[in-house]
C-alpha cells in the first residue's frame, strides 16, 4: 500500500515536471500540443474509488493551470476525462471483470485494449481542453482536428514513456 502511494506520488511529480518544464515549451505546431500528464489518471488502479479519481484529477488540473496560467481549463478537461474514465472502464471490462490491484497498463490488459482505452480518454480530454480554449461554433471542427493530432502525438509519447518505465517483476 505504502509503496503504491510512493510510486504514484513520484509519477504525479514527474508528469507535472515533464509537462511544465519540457512539453509546454515545445512549440512544434499550432495544431500539436502534447499533454501527457493525463497518464497519471489513466494508470490509476481499477479499484480506485470514483471520488478519489475525480479529486486527484482536480488537484492535478489545478497545479497545471497554475503553472500554465490557463484559468481552470486543464482542471475542467481532466475532471471530465476522469468522470468518463469510470464509465469507460465498465464498458471495456472483460467478462470476468478486472483483477484486484491491477492497473490499466498494456502489460496486463494488452496493447490494443490500452490504446483504445487511452485513445478515447485522451481524445475526450484534448477535445474538452481545445473547445474551452476557444469557445466558438466556427472553431469546433478545428478543435476536433487539433484534438485528434495532439491526441495521437500524446498517445505515442505516453506509450514511449510506458515502454521505458516498465520493468518486469521477477
Amino acid at each position: 500500500m505504502i509503496s503504491t502511494i510512493i510510486k504514484y506520488s513520484f509519477l504525479f511529480v514527474f508528469l507535472i515536471l515533464l509537462q511544465v518544464l519540457i512539453l509546454n515549451n515545445l512549440h512544434m505546431s499550432v495544431l500539436v500540443n502534447p499533454y501527457v500528464y493525463v497518464l497519471f489518471i489513466l494508470l490509476l488502479p481499477f479499484e480506485t474509488q470514483g471520488w478519489l479519481v475525480l479529486s486527484l484529477s482536480f488537484v492535478l488540473g489545478m497545479i497545471l493551470d497554475t503553472f500554465s496560467n490557463t484559468v481552470g481549463m486543464h482542471t475542467a478537461a481532466l475532471v471530465f476525462m476522469a468522470f468518463v474514465r469510470n464509465y469507460l472502464l465498465i464498458v471495456m471490462a472483460p467478462r470476468d471483470g478486472y483483477e484486484q490491484e491491477k492497473t490499466p497498463h498494456y502489460t496486463y490488459m494488452g496493447l490494443i485494449w490500452f490504446v483504445m482505452y487511452a485513445g478515447i480518454l485522451i481524445f475526450i480530454h484534448h477535445l474538452t481542453l481545445f473547445v474551452l480554449e476557444d469557445f466558438r461554433a466556427a472553431y469546433f471542427f478545428t478543435a476536433v482536428f487539433k484534438a485528434l493530432l495532439s491526441g495521437v502525438f500524446s498517445l505515442v509519447i505516453i506509450l514511449i514513456l510506458m515502454l521505458f518505465s516498465y520493468r518486469p517483476r521477477r
